[in-house]
């Protein structure tokens, strides 16, 4: 049984995780984390999660915990991940990255550290959205450079980043079989007199309300045609089982850098 902590326990994603783990044949959580001023360190995880007890308190951090868990998932904010990471690194834990909204020297230094240990990030964890991610990198090679190429997200009004890491991986997706730098292509917003749409771009537009847990689609518009690859998430759960899955999946490695297409056997 592989021996997991989840940070953020009092967090939407942290309950999720929480509810997976207890409904995994091949892991367990061992440790459940929270900020050390939270008021909920001492908390049975269980109970917080509202799944009854299950004996694993909350503790208010990693050095605490050290020798209770194998894996850690960490769907948090970028510098606690960086730091996290570290962590992890120097304790020979294997690391699931969830966190979105990494600068490039943020994420540049969490992927340092998969020389001496083992890490998956990926923006999305969710089978169906990495599914959606091959499938959008087959229609580009198909479709070519017939189509005009817009990505458009809703997420609920809360989340903090944007456009969603899930988004800017789609952007990547179907950059890369166009020969496209996503960096220099990506058009991110529009107002006023933009003038006509220039084919190489790919256009990312944004919506935030209510409780939307999230929805992408990748549209490749041409004259006459339209494709559309969508994929809807109705609840964290969808994250959290795959979140779980990579964990599984990464205790057995030593070191290196791998990503949910990794996992699912889709590189």
């Amino acid at each position: 049984m592989i021996r997991v902590a989840v940070t953020g326990a009092g967090g939407r994603m942290g309950k999720n995780l929480i509810e997976a783990l207890a409904l995994s044949e091949h892991a367990a959580l061992s440790a459940a984390l929270e900020r050390p001023d939270s008021s909920l360190i001492g908390v049975d995880s269980g109970e917080l999660a509202g799944l009854g007890r299950n004996g694993v308190a909350v503790a208010a951090g990693l050095d605490a915990v050290a020798d209770d868990f194998d894996v850690l998932i960490d769907f948090s904010v970028p510098a606690a991940t960086v730091a996290n990471a570290a962590w992890c690194a120097a304790h020979g834990k294997q690391l699931v990255v969830g966190t979105t909204g990494f600068s490039a020297e943020q994420r540049a230094e969490v992927e340092s550290l998969a020389s001496s240990s083992a890490l998956c990030i990926a923006s999305n964890y969710a089978t169906g959205v990495n599914l959606c991610f091959k499938l959008a990198e087959l229609a580009a090679s198909v479709l070519g450079d017939d189509v005009d190429i817009e990505i458009v997200e809703a997420h609920h009004r809360h989340k903090v980043d944007a456009p969603s890491g899930t988004a800017l991986s789609l952007g990547e997706a179907v950059a890369k079989p166009l020969g496209r730098d996503l960096r220099k292509v990506a058009v991110y917003g529009r107002e006023g007199q933009t003038g006509a749409r220039a084919r190489e771009t790919i256009g990312f537009a944004t919506v935030r309300a209510g409780d939307v847990v999230g929805d992408h689609t990748v549209l490749f518009a041409a004259d006459g045609e339209r494709v559309e690859i969508t994929h809807k998430a109705s609840s964290r759960m969808a994250f959290a089982r795959g979140a779980v899955r990579a964990a599984q999946w990464l205790a057995g490695r030593d070191r290196g850098l791998y990503d949910m297409q990794d996992v699912l056997g889709l590189r």
